[in-house]
């Protein structure tokens, strides 16, 4: 069986003992039935990861025995910050899952236009606790020991506002009448792109053309129209592919 993963928002050192919380206890103890003496991974999410021990059991609660440090690095060499237009419930969680998997660095969720969702006061803090832990599970299955960051649901309006053209950066708006298709594309030499997706209706015409003002080129992603989680995920897979650490 796989060593399971598991990530701990706290400092790690070997030879520290962790008591975990209840709902992580439940999955090891009833879900994976794992048994002291059993092996597990930690990670803290600054980079490498820590082998460990499933070394008792107490009140119902795993203790785990911090073991040696691995210095281990399953990070893309490119640097993708997707920013996403929010979409209904599981499929943001879907792109989130799924984005986290092909190596973004960094998520910013946006309120746009035709955005079906609106998030107020503390809605909107329930729902980026909600994502943390979906990134962080992303992050344990898929092996990576750095969580992405997610910035602070703004619209795009605002985030667009202070941008400024940059030949250090590539920006992407996925648009399907733009001519530039991923063949075309020249990445800069840092490797850092930010793509833009809209949410369930897309992006409108203004802010396409907004977009495009703050240095954004235009990407088409073939003949057919992809929904917003999909399409997002298709250019991260198909930039990996290309430029990344899937070729």
């Amino acid at each position: 069986m796989r060593i399971p993963r598991i990530f701990l928002p706290q400092t790690l050192a070997s030879g520290a003992c962790v008591t975990l919380e209840e709902s992580t206890s439940n999955h090891l103890l009833r879900v994976l039935r794992l048994k002291p003496g059993a092996p597990v991974h930690l990670f803290n999410g600054d980079g490498g990861e820590y082998e460990a021990t499933l070394s008792a059991v107490e009140r119902g609660s795993a203790i785990v025995t911090v073991g040696e440090f691995l210095d281990v690095n399953r990070e893309s060499p490119l640097s993708i910050t997707l920013a996403q237009g929010i979409s209904r419930g599981e499929r943001m969680d879907f792109t989130l899952q799924k984005s986290v998997e092909l190596g973004i660095e960094r998520v910013i969720p946006l309120e746009t236009e035709f955005s079906q969702v609106r998030l107020e006061g503390e809605r909107r803090e329930r729902r980026r606790r909600h994502w943390e832990g979906v990134i962080a599970g992303a992050c344990e299955q898929s092996g990576r020991t750095r969580l992405p960051e997610l910035l602070p649901v703004m619209t795009l309006v605002d985030w667009l506002g202070p941008m400024s053209a940059t030949e250090e950066e590539l920006r992407l708006v996925l648009d399907p009448a733009a001519d530039t298709t991923l063949s075309g594309l020249q990445l800069p030499p840092a490797g850092r792109v930010t793509l833009l997706i809209g949410p369930e209706g897309g992006l409108s015409d203004k802010e396409i053309a907004q977009a495009r003002r703050a240095g954004f080129t235009g990407l088409r992603l073939g003949p057919r129209i992809l929904r917003t989680e999909t399409a997002g995920l298709a250019a991260l897979a198909a930039l990996q592919a290309l430029r990344g650490d899937l070729g």
